[in-house]
């Protein structure tokens, strides 16, 4: 490992979340400053560091130091304390101030600083209030590097810092040093291994209590981020047993301490005993008692017959009803909870269109909401209403993690239409569920073969399986649909049959075709072909096309596949470079977390409108409103020609590519190919192996997350 020593002249670029930055290192008798790069925090413009770590180059920007780990390297000398001190670096001691306290202190004047700040009264002019001022500016401005340091004495990711220090703040360094376990449940990115690595460093024993609690909690954690609501309990020890490489018994006196302390609940059935965490065992208890609440009020019946719907359907849409359209609405009217599931081409939307005149007929309130802001303006659309994301219609507040609306201050309605349930996780489902008024209808529309909720649960299903809510499953496809191959071989996967793909093989134009290509290599050069040149002839425009893919990382991962699409697609030069891409004029990009300053949201797809890089700033086009980022805010975005199969759902583009390999295996599930291709409005291809297509069709995982919904539901 190399080191090299420099004052930091120039902070280019730094990710404020964690600390990723590039920056100018100026070096004694090198004319040039140093470009170094790396995970950089607790420091500022004109502070000497001492830095670690080895050199690169970068095929653009040229040569690097990569930074492996750093120090600050505080001045010694009265001349150097007296410039670091007037700098203005640190609050509340200016240039004037700076002199006095180095004439009286000299060399010991930052010891005295940073361990008798007490002493600093001498000095004529700092009282207990300034005094206080500039202890808290200086504590504030070292926690970073006393954290960093402290982590690299533990052979600890200096990228982790940033994440225990938005946590823990100032109290960081004093967690990290007496309970550093807490970071296993408090962030679970971070981990026990992690957290264990810094305790045991210290002495800590294998045995110890609060070491045994934090691996328990943390496998909870693990399998919620899986999608699980609980764990079973032997299997949960036996994960603990080989994380801890403690004995899976040890672990009983854990679980009863986290018990008492309320941090987890357990559940027996006949066959095992269940590990909840408390927050998700709440959450799924509360749900099931809402429902059943709701279920047994009485419904105000409405006088409709079922001439009177058609004839309000067929005057306000134009639409005449089904027998089976007609008699669900009907049926409908009567329940308090009811679901509507079906897949694509089955009349859900032609339905909840229909229900919204019938109940406004009736002059009844009825709002529309969906769990994402895509989904939400995809059901605005067809159906013509406004409609609301759960979260902005529950009244949710970022920075507390509340919600304004519960069963203390219920949502204002008579009708609550949920459209995408599927998407819908348990902690959402129970604050719906909490603020929905006993006297209201819900109607919760989805299709349960679609991907589950990237949350834990799987919620519609253990609702519909639970047989205690009313449930219309709509089977006839219409004879619109009929025609569509999209429809027609969607359906097939969804039924686990293999789709034949002839009729789209003969040549003649079709909305749907596979395209045999064996490697990743080979898939990559024909979505390059087909975006640049074939598809474009009919979809123009770059917003209706979007290219597919199950995962991140590989040849045909969404990160490779944007670099290669941007170079064919968008050869104009210029840009802001940021977390290894560069954005420029044209782009096609999504924002990658709900940011409700800006009021644009987790998956949104926008077009870069302007790149003014005299202001490092990126403008962004979503829907005909501009949205400003600046450099820092440029980790919220990425580029979108390609994104995740996850991150489509909800959304319908007119043409969609899938990009499908072996090289996918741990993702290819029949329900992800199936969301996949019913994203395509108007043209879907597959670029693949057929290899890869039998895996996902037979492999039907969704039924393996561990839920009790359908279970309490039942009173089992």
């Amino acid at each position: 490992m190399i080191t090299i020593k420099g004052i930091l002249e120039k902070l280019t670029y730094q990710n404020q979340e964690n600390h990723y930055t590039i920056a100018k290192l100026r070096i004694a008798k090198i004319s040039e400053p140093v470009t170094i790069v790396g995970h950089l925090a607790g420091v500022g413009e004109g502070e000497s560091l001492e830095v670690f770590g080895r050199w690169g180059s970068h095929p653009k920007y040229g040569d690097q130091f990569k930074i492996e780990g750093y120090t600050v390297v505080l001045p010694a000398t009265v001349s150097g304390i007296r410039k670091y001190l007037g700098s203005g670096m640190i609050k509340g001691i200016g240039k004037s101030l700076a002199d006095k306290i180095v004439d009286h202190f000299e060399e010991t004047t930052l010891d005295i600083i940073e361990n008798e700040p007490e002493k600093l009264e001498k000095i004529h002019g700092i009282g207990t209030a300034k005094k206080k001022l500039i202890e808290q500016a200086w504590n504030k401005h070292h926690a970073v590097r006393r954290v960093i340091q402290f982590l690299q004495e533990n052979g600890v990711s200096v990228h982790h810092a940033a994440a225990i220090l938005q946590t823990y703040g100032s109290r960081a360094l004093d967690i990290l040093q007496h309970n550093p376990y807490v970071i296993a449940k408090d962030i679970p990115e971070i981990g026990f291994t992690t957290a264990d690595r810094i305790a045991m460093k210290s002495g800590g024993k294998k045995e110890d209590e609060n070491r045994l609690q934090a691996c328990l909690i943390y496998c909870l954690l693990s399998l919620e981020q899986d999608g699980h609501v609980y764990g079973i309990k032997q299997d949960v020890f036996k994960t603990c047993s080989r994380l801890s490489g403690v004995e899976p018994e040890l672990f009983e006196q854990a679980l009863v301490s986290l018990k008492a302390l309320d941090e987890v609940k357990t559940e027996t059935s006949k066959e095992n005993t269940n590990i909840y965490l408390s927050r998700l065992f709440r959450a799924e208890s509360k749900i099931a008692s809402r429902i059943k609440a709701i279920l047994s009020m009485p419904r105000t019946p409405l006088h409709l017959s079922k001439d009177q719907i058609l004839e309000t359907v067929l005057t306000k849409l134009a639409v005449k009803l089904s027998k089976e359209q007609l008699n669900v609405v009907y049926k409908v009217l009567q329940e308090k909870i009811v679901v509507i599931t079906g897949g694509p081409g089955t009349g859900k939307t032609t339905l909840i269109r229909a229900l919204c005149e019938v109940f406004n007929l009736q002059k009844l309130t009825v709002v529309l909401s969906a769990p994402t802001g895509r989904a939400a303006r995809r059901i605005s659309q067809v159906t013509g209403k406004k409609a609301f994301t759960l979260h902005k219609l529950l009244g949710f507040d970022h920075e507390s993690g509340t919600f304004d609306k519960n069963f203390a201050n219920p949502l204002e309605l008579d009708v609550f239409i949920v459209d995408e349930t599927s998407m819908v996780d348990t902690l959402l489902m129970y604050r719906l569920i909490e603020a929905m008024p006993a006297s209201a209808t819900l109607i919760i529309v989805g299709d349960t073969f679609q991907l589950p909720s990237v949350g834990p649960g799987n919620v519609l299903s253990d609702i519909i399986d639970s047989e205690q809510v009313k449930v219309f499953s709509l089977t006839r496809i219409f004879r619109q649909a009929k025609e569509s191959p999209i429809i027609m071989y969607a359906h097939s996967i969804r039924n686990g049959e293999m789709p034949d793909f002839q009729k789209a093989a003969t040549g003649e134009l079709s909305e749907f075709y596979f395209i045999e290509n064996h490697g990743p290599e080979k898939v990559v050069e024909t979505i390059l072909e087909l975006c640049s040149k074939r598809i474009p002839k009919a979809f123009p425009h770059i917003d209706e096309i979007q290219v597919l893919t199950p995962m991140h990382r590989g040849e045909a991962g969404t990160i490779n596949l944007n670099q290669q699409l941007q170079k064919v697609l968008n050869q104009s030069d210029g840009g802001i470079d940021a977390r290894g891409m560069t954005f420029k004029q044209n782009d096609k990009v999504m924002h990658l977390k709900n940011n409700y300053e800006k009021d644009v949201f987790n998956g949104d797809i926008g077009i870069v409108h302007d790149v003014i890089k005299t202001e490092n700033k990126v403008l962004v086009n979503y829907d005909g409103r501009i949205v400003e980022y600046d450099v820092l805010d440029l980790d919220e975005l990425t580029l979108a020609y390609t994104i995740s199969v996850h991150k489509s759902q909800g959304s319908e583009y007119a043409a969609v590519i899938i990009a499908l390999t072996t090289a996918h295996f741990p993702l290819l599930q029949r329900n992800l190919l199936y969301t996949a291709m019913t994203r395509g409005k108007r043209l879907v291809i597959i670029v693949g192996s057929s290899k890869a297509l039998e895996m996902a069709l037979n492999n039907n995982k969704t039924a393996l997350r561990l839920t009790g919904l359908k279970q309490k539901l039942m009173g089992l």
